[in-house]
């Protein structure tokens, strides 16, 4: 067995753990670990955007926009620490060279389901696209990390009730000890439990399990969202997303009749509810979208990704309604966390879908998770580094980039 020494240890590749990592002091020696290939995280996937506070008269609707939709089970605390960061983080985004629409110099914001004003930052249709591919690229330079692609955890190594690092299994260099100081998990979702969902099918809670195994505290693991409209399809696999974005926009609901029966702009639980209901009393599988007020230029120039993808499976949603139905698509509950992203479990921590801080309450209102994971893996970041100074320098083994799994050059 392969044993590698850390400062740090990030398991997963995500929007949370790879901010995580640009975030820890250069002098930390940080190890991350990714089950798939770095790029097949849901935050990838994303494709509205983030939510910004525009100004100081935009929070108190900000916030209650927040509460609303999580049926005020929110955790207060954690809402206000995300709002309030969140133009910080979204300055860190562009200067690690993250592109939003802009107008004339200014931000253009669109607004989704829920919000009560636009406020969200968007990048076409693929804003989580564009956020990974940039901060990728920034950890690929640091001289401190190191990446390991398709290397699944399997177990945490605990000592006297203290997480000590991670145990995997890699597809090339067989199972490993990763061992560490602190350990972060930012394994994402449980949609690949589901047999229809928007999420990929390796992510399956695996870091709930672990922490399940160990007795580490979990939090509201009934509180799964399902999200509305999904391209109908009857093939096996994961559903592919219509962003709330569209319905922001002006896209409407219709029934087998092509009348309306809901306000698209209701919560995502509440949107869900009426196109299950709607299914029902018309005997049918889906419901019908339209973006058709949004008009041609709008849609190729907002919506270029789902345009394209509709247009591969046989509809040119600039001409025609699409089928669509709801599908698993995130997870509100988790391990839970403090406000600093600390577990129970000493020197252990999570971030982003696999962690519950409780900023979403019972449902999570639209473009708040890309933000919510920049904001609570920073402050892990900063609660680590608060720890001490690196307690390794080099770790005992440091793999080249001539060894499998070492891909600086490569990922």
């Amino acid at each position: 067995m392969r044993r590698m020494n850390a400062d740090v240890v990030i398991v997963g590749t995500g929007v949370a753990g790879l901010f995580c990592a640009l975030n820890l002091p250069s002098d930390r020696q940080i190890i991350m670990l990714t089950k798939s290939d770095v790029e097949s995280s849901d935050s990838f996937l994303a494709q509205g955007g983030i939510c910004m506070l525009r100004d100081e008269e935009d929070y108190e609707s900000y916030f209650e926009d927040t509460m609303r939709a999580g049926h005020y089970e929110n955790r207060k605390e954690s809402v206000e620490i995300m709002i309030r960061s969140s133009q910080e983080i979204i300055r860190d985004l562009v200067s690690y060279g993250v592109e939003f629409e802009q107008k004339d110099g200014s931000f253009v914001y669109t607004r989704e389901g829920a919000h009560s004003k636009p406020r969200i930052l968007f990048h076409q249709d693929v804003t989580g696209r564009e956020i990974i591919s940039k901060l990728l690229y920034q950890v690929k330079r640091l001289e401190n990390v190191r990446i390991f692609e398709y290397t699944a955890m399997e177990d945490i190594l605990v000592e006297q009730g203290t997480c000590k690092g991670v145990f995997a299994v890699s597809e090339t260099l067989g199972p490993c000890e990763f061992r560490a100081r602190d350990t972060v998990f930012a394994t994402g979702g449980i949609g690949g439990l589901y047999e229809h969902s928007t999420n990929f099918p390796h992510l399956i809670g695996d870091a709930l399990r672990i922490a399940k195994k160990h007795g580490i505290r979990l939090e509201h693991l009934d509180y799964v969202q399902i999200h509305p409209t999904t391209l109908y399809s009857e093939k096996p696999g994961r559903r592919f997303l219509i962003s709330e974005s569209v319905r922001g926009e002006g896209a409407v609901l219709y029934d087998k009749h092509r009348k309306r029966f809901t306000n698209e702009l209701n919560p995502r639980d509440i949107v869900t509810k009426a196109i299950q209901e709607q299914m029902k009393k018309d005997g049918t599988k889906f419901v019908w979208l339209s973006m058709e007020a949004i008009g041609r230029e709008k849609i190729l120039k907002h919506f270029p990704n789902i345009y394209q993808h509709c247009l591969e499976e046989g509809y040119d949603v600039t001409k025609e309604c699409i089928p669509v139905v709801p599908a698993q698509h995130y997870f509100m509950g988790g391990i839970w966390v403090d406000s600093d992203s600390r577990t129970s479990m000493e020197h252990l921590y999570a971030a982003g879908e696999t962690s519950c801080n409780g900023v979403h309450g019972a449902n999570r209102l639209a473009s708040n998770s890309l933000l919510e994971s920049l904001v609570f893996a920073k402050r892990a970041a900063a609660k680590i580094a608060a720890g001490g100074s690196s307690s390794l320098g080099q770790t005992s083994e440091s793999p080249t980039s001539e060894e499998p799994g070492w891909n600086r050059e490569s990922a």
